[in-house]
């Protein structure tokens, strides 16, 4: 059963070049741990809050599938089917970041609106 409601932000990350050093520069601002992911040769961080141990956000290296990721902080949206709204931000004047691509067992994809800024898309996989 899925939990998620359409149009409810369900993620929020960071992806960039050095994660190593920015996990470590949010780890001294704000006070978040930060606790190794493994991606099969490097770590991720997955953040944690410091008093509850709960994980709040991710801060991910700009490699492999994540290379082409804009080096900000990114909310991710769930909707209904990926592909279909996809294909509506490009009818609607919008761009494709990346994706439409499988992550786990969800699809996901990154648009650009018509003014500039992005978000991420994500929904149940249609095991396309």
């Amino acid at each position: 059963m899925n939990e998620f409601k359409v149009g409810q932000i369900i993620w929020r990350d960071l992806t960039v070049q050095n994660a190593s050093e920015i996990k470590d520069f949010y780890s001294e601002v704000i006070g978040w741990k930060a606790e190794k992911h493994d991606m099969g040769g490097y770590h991720d961080y997955d953040i944690k809050t410091q008093d509850q141990d709960e994980v709040v956000t991710g801060i991910c290296h700009a490699r492999n599938s994540n290379e082409r990721l804009p080096p900000q902080w990114l909310m991710y949206v769930y909707v209904e089917d990926v592909k279909e709204s996809s294909n509506k931000c490009v009818n609607l004047g919008g761009k494709i970041v990346d994706g439409p691509r499988k992550m786990g067992d969800s699809d996901f994809c990154v648009i650009e609106d018509p003014a500039g800024a992005v978000i991420g898309l994500m929904s149940l996989s249609t095991g396309d």
